[in-house]
């Protein structure tokens, strides 16, 4: 049976496209129940969006959580013993405070992970799976990619003492004038503030981001990690269907991600609805001597870009109630072959919208 597919919500369609995307690059479907031991989000919160999470009480007395995310989920089964890398997608419910109604909502999401002995091919690949998911989404869409090796290694030779999240939320900020001062209360080395403050603020090709952070950098950890995200910026690049930019300003939690952190936004959303990078810190964690490298798209901020349908159905069959029932289902299933949708009633619904209505009468069909 063929489905079709102006039956499906828009969220719905772009799932199946997404499932036959990865498939094809040789990822396999992992399902998981709606619920958790509460114990492993309890462990991990940092990882999460939220740390709203919706407990209850199993049978047995053990504190549960409606999952509110599938990567730890992932990890906690991830077998390395059994050799080679594995490639995981999921079509999953997670239940999440919603930033626009600040209650809990049952999200659709999507993603997938790559967990083993990665090598700098397999960072590529997802990342190029990220880039072939938001044009998926949409036409007008961005990727912006960063390593998290560049910040946390200038971290380590710089002193920020108890400064270091204010600069931190700076550089998220984008906020050059917030790094400059806590650079200069801190005494931060001047070739290290003004790495600092061009991370924060740079904007342009990813060409010349990279050439510029790479001449500021010096020798050491900095510069190599501007080298690994310059490898991965021009071979996804090179394929992408969508716009790749360098943008240092992406600040994660530096206790679970380290290497390509990116995240995806399209046109109509003012949020981003794709999120994912290297976790080998979160891998290690939770016992996994493994790398690991991901992403989510986040089917709920779509909703802002499914236009609002002009009818509730096509047609609204009205009759009697006494009319002949032989012709009122004749007539019915006649629409529903023309390819049209069809309500029938006996009186017309307030808030029933159609493109057009028939009365279904003893002489025939009348329309309105």
């Amino acid at each position: 049976m063929q489905i079709e597919q102006s039956i499906l919500k828009s969220e719905e369609q772009i799932l199946l496209r997404l499932r036959e995307l990865y498939r094809r690059y040789g990822y396999s479907c992992f399902k998981m129940s709606k619920f958790e031991e509460y114990d492993l989000y309890s462990r991990h919160k940092n990882f999460l969006v939220s740390d709203h999470v919706i407990t209850f009480n199993d049978v047995n007395g053990k504190l549960m959580a409606l999952k509110p995310d599938v990567t730890l989920s992932i990890v906690k089964n991830y077998r390395g013993g059994e050799g080679g890398v594995s490639r995981l997608y999921y079509n999953e419910n997670v239940y999440r405070v919603s930033p626009r109604t600040h209650g809990f909502q049952e999200i659709m999401q999507t993603g997938l992970e790559c967990l083993g002995q990665l090598t700098t091919y397999h960072i590529c690949e997802v990342v190029s799976l990220a880039c072939m998911s938001l044009s998926a989404v949409s036409e007008k869409s961005v990727l912006n990619i960063s390593h998290m090796g560049v910040l946390s290694a200038l971290l380590e030779r710089v002193d920020l003492g108890e400064e270091r999240e204010e600069l931190l939320r700076c550089v998220e900020e984008k906020n050059g004038d917030g790094v400059k001062e806590i650079c200069r209360r801190r005494q931060v080395p001047e070739r290290d503030g003004e790495l600092l403050c061009y991370l924060a603020t740079a904007a342009g090709s990813s060409r010349e981001l990279l050439d510029r952070a790479d001449e500021m950098a010096g020798a050491g950890a900095v510069r190599e990690a501007i080298g690994e995200l310059r490898t991965v910026v021009e071979q996804v690049s090179a394929m992408s269907p969508v716009p790749v930019q360098v943008d240092f300003s992406l600040v994660s939690d530096m206790r679970y991600y380290n290497g390509i952190v990116f995240q995806g936004y399209v046109a109509g959303v003012p949020t981003g609805v794709l999120r994912g990078g290297q976790y080998d810190q979160l891998m290690e964690q939770m016992g996994q001597q493994a790398s690991a490298v991901g992403f989510a798209v986040y089917l709920d901020q779509l909703e802002r870009l499914i236009p609002p349908a002009d009818y509730d159905v096509d047609v609204l069959l009205l009759y009697d109630g006494q009319d002949d029932l032989q012709a009122v289902c004749s007539r019915a299933a006649e629409l529903i072959a023309e390819g049209n949708t069809v309500s029938v009633q006996t009186q017309r619904p307030e808030k029933l919208t159609c493109r057009r209505v028939e009365y279904v009468r003893e002489g025939g069909v009348d329309h309105e």
